[in-house]
């Protein structure tokens, strides 16, 4: 019954999508109803210490990232879509390089207003998110460990919802029947169970059949999304979204968590500070603090809250619509 229902998800959402890309057909060549724009965002900090009494280590870092944004606004229709991508590298000292940022985010809404002057809103949503390279756990001895890859994990969101929009700044977007599909590309990973994805067999001395783990993950469930974004006080921008999914299963009232907080400051046309915050928390993501040191299986794995932190300023260009 899950199947049939998340099936008809897609259907419906590729149908409004689809309806999106021709709407206003009848006047190809008018461009006045889209809004169009992209952010890039480069940020380099240096540190270097001779002779140093308090002690450190010389470290290099490096950020860049883009926001693009394409909407369409025009009598009772919307169709908004983002794309967020980003990476970050760091060289400490003899720790050597690692990254510290990794997105790939893309969401695309298609929105339908209920009556002509009203704030709520019919809305077919999709939403895309992973990584660009491996992700790794650096173990005491210096060996590592890894832990992620593109799609690996990777997550596909899929909605019919009501939209409710009273301003400009704010919106609160509530589905019932959300369909969410979890990926995990590196065959060892779904062995393993990685992701809340179901783990390979075992045969009868317990050994574990390889290749036999899923690769994929579908669930149906209720979701909630809310997103602010305003000026607070003149030059700094608060934008935050929270999004919620419990899956109707067995481990239904465990809720998934997806918060980010982001205050930009604007120094002037090309220089801005920033502090971005992100909490997460998904009852089917294990995360392991110690592995073994032969087969790099996890020993300790269990649901736990993640977070990231990033505070920098850096260089902000600017193209389009703002």
């Amino acid at each position: 019954m899950n199947k049939l229902v998340f099936t008809s998800l897609i259907l419906l959402a590729i149908t409004n999508y689809v309806t999106a890309q021709s709407i206003d057909s009848t006047s190809v060549a008018d461009t006045t109803y889209w809004k169009k724009g992209t952010k890039t965002t480069l940020t380099f900090t240096q540190t270097t210490l001779k002779n140093w009494a308090a002690g450190g280590e010389n470290s290099i870092a490096f950020n860049a990232g883009i926001n693009a944004f394409a909407s369409y606004a025009k009598r009772r229709t919307t169709f908004e879509n983002i794309m967020e991508l980003g990476y970050g590298i760091i060289d400490q000292g003899k720790i050597g390089l690692r990254k510290n940022d990794d997105k790939i985010i893309f969401s695309s809404k298609f929105g339908y207003k209920l009556k002509k002057d009203g704030k709520l809103y019919i809305s077919s949503l999709i939403d895309f998110k992973s990584q660009f390279y491996k992700g790794v756990d650096f173990q005491d001895d210096g060996s590592e460990v890894k832990i992620s890859d593109f799609m690996a994990p990777g997550f596909l969101t899929i909605s019919t919802a009501l939209e409710w929009k009273p301003a400009k700044h704010f919106s609160l977007l509530y589905s019932p029947f959300t369909g969410k599909m979890t990926f995990v590309g590196i065959q060892s990973f779904a062995d393993r169970g990685d992701y809340g994805v179901d783990p390979a067999k075992k045969d009868a001395n317990g050994n574990i059949i390889l290749g036999t783990g899923k690769t994929s993950r579908a669930e149906l469930g209720s979701f909630l999304k809310i997103t602010f974004k305003k000026d607070i006080f003149k030059n700094v921008n608060y934008d935050t979204k929270i999004e919620l999914f419990t899956a109707y299963d067995e481990n239904f009232g465990n809720v998934d968590v997806n918060w980010q907080n982001a205050v930009t400051m604007k120094v002037n046309d090309w220089l801005v500070a920033s502090f971005i915050t992100q909490l997460l928390y998904d009852n089917d993501i294990k995360i392991a603090t110690e592995f073994d040191s032969v087969t790099d299986a996890p020993l300790d794995a269990k649901p736990r809250i993640q977070y990231k932190q990033i505070l920098g300023v850096g260089l902000t260009f600017l193209m389009g619509d703002k």
